[in-house]
């Protein structure tokens, strides 16, 4: 498999998850300025909506947009359990994940759009902390987002969450959020990623 990404962008969630699910890919970056990749192709032509993640299976399909590819290494490594298993946890933490993408993903996009007017941007910032809000009163309650064990959820909301500081946001401002992302910075696969993209501290 190979994974397309850039540093540091949401495709840091499947990367971790490969790590996590032991699977063997192959990484290539992205440029994001020119959207051509390492070895020089044009990634639009690989992937017409002309952002990363993209996961290439063996058999040369390409699948796209984060919680899929999560759910599909879940789905090809059940053994560990890197999603709830039981109909009802599962739902849970797939309401999860298209919570990220849908209410605290795309609500960073505007603000890391050059052309976004200054006038929205404090308004932008406002909405999104109402979003991690709810996270927060979650976390509250529980270790990570679908209960006592980490799950590809947790991914997802760590790699998210790593852009507050671009954003004159501070995660301290919500405690229990910057324990679970400080919980998930300490996992080996999460560690392996990051020192991969050269996003190590």
């Amino acid at each position: 498999m190979k994974l397309y990404f850039m540093p540091g962008a949401c495709s840091l969630a499947p990367h971790i998850a490969l790590r996590e699910a032991g699977l063997e890919f192959r990484l290539i970056k992205v440029d994001y300025k020119s959207r051509r990749t390492e070895e020089g192709d044009d990634f639009r032509q690989i992937n017409p909506k002309g952002y990363v993640p993209a996961l290439e299976l063996k058999e040369g399909q390409l699948l796209t947009e984060v919680p899929v590819i999560l759910q599909y290494i879940d789905m090809i490594r059940p053994e560990a359990r890197l999603l709830p298993e039981a109909a009802l946890e599962r739902l849970r933490a797939l309401e999860w994940l298209n919570y990220i993408a849908t209410e605290v993903h795309k609500s960073f996009s505007p603000l890391f759009r050059p052309k976004t007017p200054e006038a929205f941007l404090s308004p932008g910032r406002a909405h999104l902390s109402l979003r991690l809000n709810v996270i927060e009163r979650h976390l509250q309650q529980h270790r990570y987002l679908t209960g006592p064990a980490f799950s590809l959820t947790d991914a997802y909301l760590f790699a998210v969450c790593r852009w507050l500081d671009d954003q004159k946001l501070s995660i301290a401002d919500w405690p229990a959020l910057q324990r679970h992302s400080d919980d998930v910075a300490g996992r080996q696969s999460v560690r392996d990623a990051l020192a991969r993209e050269g996003l190590a501290d």
